[in-house]
């Protein structure tokens, strides 16, 4: 798969709690950061506080290759209980130009939750990479006989990512049995 197709990937579980507390968790941005290899940190910008359509976050990563930058992320989905939906701005355009807007995003990130037909709930991450310029660009452009390989490996470090982060909500939701 070639990056200017948008490439995605997803990873899925069920959770043994009720959606409702499944939410409370996977909507708690900030919190993603205990469990997420890459996101070590998330400020709220122009006075928001949550998530909520629009409202927009840095998130401060780190990346054992890439070294550490921040990105904005801007809600563009906010379904309260089942979709919260995020674009990934290059804001310092460290991979290439600064964005104008979502259109240049580096991904798009997404967690659906749903009744589990045997209880419980199924929560869904998956992301899409691109079509703005990110990390994986200067490394295609310097090898572009491999650019199918790069994007494949990034697609399955971004899965471990994910399954880190499911695992975390899984494990918190399932751990609370507050009444």
């Amino acid at each position: 798969m070639r990056y200017a197709d948008q490439p995605a990937t997803h990873r899925e579980v069920r959770v043994a709690a009720d959606p409702a507390r499944v939410w409370e968790i996977a909507a708690d941005v900030p919190a993603m950061t205990r469990w997420s290899p890459e996101l070590e940190r998330v400020e709220w910008c122009d006075g928001a506080t949550g998530p909520a359509l629009g409202a927009r976050y840095t998130g401060h990563n780190r990346h054992p290759v890439n070294g550490e930058w921040r990105t904005v992320s801007e809600i563009t989905e906010y379904v309260p209980g089942r979709t919260l939906t995020w674009c990934v701005l290059d804001i310092d355009g460290r991979f290439g130009k600064a964005p104008d807007g979502s259109a240049s995003r580096m991904a798009t990130w997404s967690f659906a939750l749903s009744p589990a037909p045997e209880g419980g709930t199924m929560l869904r991450q998956s992301v899409t990479i691109g079509p703005g310029r990110s990390g994986l660009s200067a490394y295609i452009e310097q090898h572009p006989e491999r650019e199918e390989a790069i994007v494949a490996f990034r697609l399955d470090e971004l899965g471990k990512g994910m399954e880190a982060t499911l695992g975390g909500i899984k494990e918190t939701a399932e751990g609370d049995r507050r009444p």
